[in-house]
């Protein structure tokens, strides 16, 4: 849409709004103004605004679009399904590193293509890539094409690790993550942010952290880094600084309302206190951390972060990892697996998980007071359920259904900033079934130019 145009979508059987009534409008209508929303209400009360294109929206669903506050997104699709299920965590590591690194532009920017397409067309309108992608300038392009919300950086680390990530020198890492926030903050219309990211405080000095916090911090924009307090971690912290992670982080100021830590396994309760004394963002992935048997059920600690009023936002991490990117699928995991733990019901309430994929979600990327609600003023991302599908039926609470009933297929419709860039659940920039043989053309000439494999345990014949 340009500027001046105006798009109405009316009749929707339910519009969630988010707002902070919290109200779920029925017979509702939206109106967009450019990439702005105007208008919230009911369709009789809308009725007179006129509108260059209007949408029926009969017996549909309208929510905010999703957030997925942890997603690397420009490796995973060339080789999605590559590795075997037994693999262990930093094996694993090692060999995602050893295929990024050897990924070439091309390659980066089709694998982008395909995973935004993925994420797009399940209603995931907004996401952090954190550092992985290589060819910014390249994919920059994908971004436009697309029509994503994004925020990348580059990840640094400064110290051996384990996992084939490339060691700089602390003056490299800086101004590299500083190079990043100075040239892509705030491009496309604001549809792109740059944050720093250090990979993780394990393999990050004392004085990279604070570098890295000082740089969000001077150009208001935000840091985030992979937290996982697992046995190993907490003992190395204890003999290295006599302390606890995150009262480590602490203690060097490296915490804030602009800090943003992925997983965050293994917390104290001290930690926790410390997280929600700060507002130091968190994002979980309940899907990949149950695929690596990182114990989120009992070491996760969720609930007790949002009872401690930590923001949680929602994740996927990447598409060979967890495999599937699609925030709802984590919606309906975080809905349920601590009623599990708990040997209760509620513990985490549905209500509460939509605002982790909205709200939530977007102030976890200070992004809460343009998306994340339907509201008059915010940037109009959206996306329309059509419910006139089995799964969906029968609809009485559409929150309950949205949860635990709905995925991705059933999305219809989706818009960014105004831009109807998913229509009767075709991608409206690509086609979709060349870039998937693009890809898959792509990710077996990686493979074999880095010469790894993983024979299948079942013969292919």
């Amino acid at each position: 849409m340009n500027e001046k145009s105006t798009l109405k979508i009316e009749h929707a059987r339910f519009i969630i709004t988010v707002d902070p009534q919290r109200r779920i409008i029925t017979d509702g209508a939206i109106v967009i103004t450019g990439d702005r929303i105007t208008e919230v209400g009911k369709t009789a009360e809308l009725a007179h605004v006129p509108a260059e294109r209007i949408i029926d929206a009969s017996e549909m669903v309208i929510t905010p679009g999703f957030c997925n506050g942890h997603l690397h997104v420009s490796y995973a699709h060339a080789v999605r399904g590559i590795f075997p299920d037994n693999l262990d965590a930093n094996d694993y590591l090692a060999y995602v590193f050893k295929l990024q690194s050897a990924m070439e532009e091309e390659e980066e920017y089709y694998t982008s293509l395909l995973a935004i397409t993925e994420l797009l067309k399940y209603g995931t309108t907004c996401f952090l890539d954190p550092g992985s992608t290589k060819y910014l300038d390249a994919c920059l392009d994908v971004y436009e094409k697309s029509g994503c919300r994004i925020i990348v950086g580059s990840q640094v680390v400064d110290q051996p690790n384990p996992i084939n990530l490339p060691q700089l020198t602390l003056s490299e890492a800086v101004s590299r993550m500083e190079d990043t926030i100075q040239k892509y903050d705030g491009r496309l219309n604001g549809r792109v942010r740059a944050w720093a990211m250090p990979f993780s405080a394990e393999y990050s000095s004392t004085e990279l952290l604070k570098s890295a916090k000082r740089l969000a911090d001077e150009h208001q924009t935000g840091m985030t880094m992979h937290q996982v307090n697992n046995p190993g971690v907490i003992e190395a912290y204890l003999q290295n600084f006599g302390q606890l992670p995150i009262e480590y982080l602490e203690d060097i100021g490296v915490l804030g309302p602009n800090v943003l830590l992925s997983h965050s396994f293994g917390l104290s309760d001290s930690e926790i206190a410390i997280l929600a004394r700060t507002d130091t963002k968190v994002a979980v992935c309940p899907s990949a951390s149950l695929k690596m048997g990182m114990s989120v059920t009992t070491k996760g600690r969720l609930p007790e972060m949002l009872a401690a009023g930590v923001c949680v936002g929602l994740g996927t991490d990447a598409g060979n990892n967890s495999n599937l990117i699609e925030t709802m699928r984590s919606m309906y995991l975080t809905s349920v697996l601590y009623n599990d733990t708990q040997q209760a019901t509620g513990v985490v309430p549905t209500e509460t998980v939509v605002e982790m994929a909205t709200i939530q979600g977007a102030r976890a990327l200070g992004l809460d007071g343009e998306i994340g609600s339907l509201e008059v003023g915010k940037r109009a991302d959206l996306v329309l359920f059509d419910t006139r599908r089995p799964e969906w039926r029968t609809l009485h609470n559409p929150i309950n259904n949205l949860v635990f009933n709905a995925d991705g297929r059933s999305v219809h419709t989706v818009i960014v900033d105004g831009r109807i860039v998913v229509e009767d659940h075709k991608p409206m920039y690509i086609d979709e079934w060349e870039l998937i043989q693009k890809v898959q053309g792509l990710g077996e000439g990686l493979l074999a130019r880095t010469g790894v494999e993983f024979p299948t345990r079942w013969p292919v014949v």
